[in-house]
């Protein structure tokens, strides 16, 4: 749709219930106008946490929706299990969305596989989407600062999403490299011990924007 400084844009999401297929650029269906920015194979589907709404809503007194920052995916926790956040998520982590997990044996061989290679970098077009309806000035830097602006997967085996499915996490191989560490490393002021980078470094699966990001971080 028409957006901000006479650009297109596809961030104000909606909704759906019917199932959509999911391939190595994302969900189908769903558009991207900036494509140098947005979408690609290690930006195919983005997901943020309900907790991000909840935390702009409180700080700015703000009533935002789901689905207007542009993400694809919100999941919600069952049976006592954390919420997905920064805080809960790893790099590497793989999800899948839909059928059975289970002694090592996937059910559903339609169901979706995703993982986690990168956070989001949140950009002036947060700004401009809530500043249609408020004037509340830079909120894109607040939510950098408390890095809470959800992950990008990459789609690791095609399928069929759709709403209230269940989702599995089935391989975690870096359990250290949590999102909200990865923020709080990359934005800070200090350097750090080589010891603590180089293990971030080693993730194969760390999108190599953020890599360069922490080698500049050595002390």
């Amino acid at each position: 749709m028409p957006f901000a400084r006479e650009q297109l844009s596809a961030i104000d999401k909606s909704p759906i219930q019917a199932p959509a297929l999911v391939n190595f650029l994302g969900i189908e269906i769903d558009e991207q106008a900036d494509r140098r920015h947005h979408g690609g194979y290690l930006k195919a589907v983005h997901q943020l946490p309900k907790a991000t709404y909840d935390a702009i809503n409180q700080e700015f007194g703000l009533n935002v929706q789901s689905g207007t920052l542009g993400e694809n995916l919100i999941t919600k926790a069952v049976d006592g299990l954390p919420e997905l956040t920064e805080r809960t998520v790893c790099i590497g982590d793989v999800f899948q969305y839909g059928g059975q997990f289970g002694n090592n044996k996937i059910a559903d061989a339609d169901s979706v596989q995703l993982r986690i290679v990168q956070p989001r970098r949140p950009c002036y077009k947060i700004n401009d989407q809530i500043g249609q309806f408020t004037k509340v000035p830079n909120i894109a830097s607040w939510v950098s600062k408390q890095g809470i602006a959800g992950w990008y997967f990459q789609v690791v085996r095609d399928g069929i999403i759709q709403a209230d499915l269940p989702v599995y996490l089935i391989e975690r191989p870096y359990p250290f490299a949590n999102l909200k560490t990865l923020w709080q490393i990359t934005n800070s002021k200090d350097k750090f011990d080589a010891a603590i980078i180089e293990p971030w470094l080693a993730i194969d699966c760390l999108e190599e924007s953020w890599k360069a990001a922490l080698k500049k971080k050595i002390k």
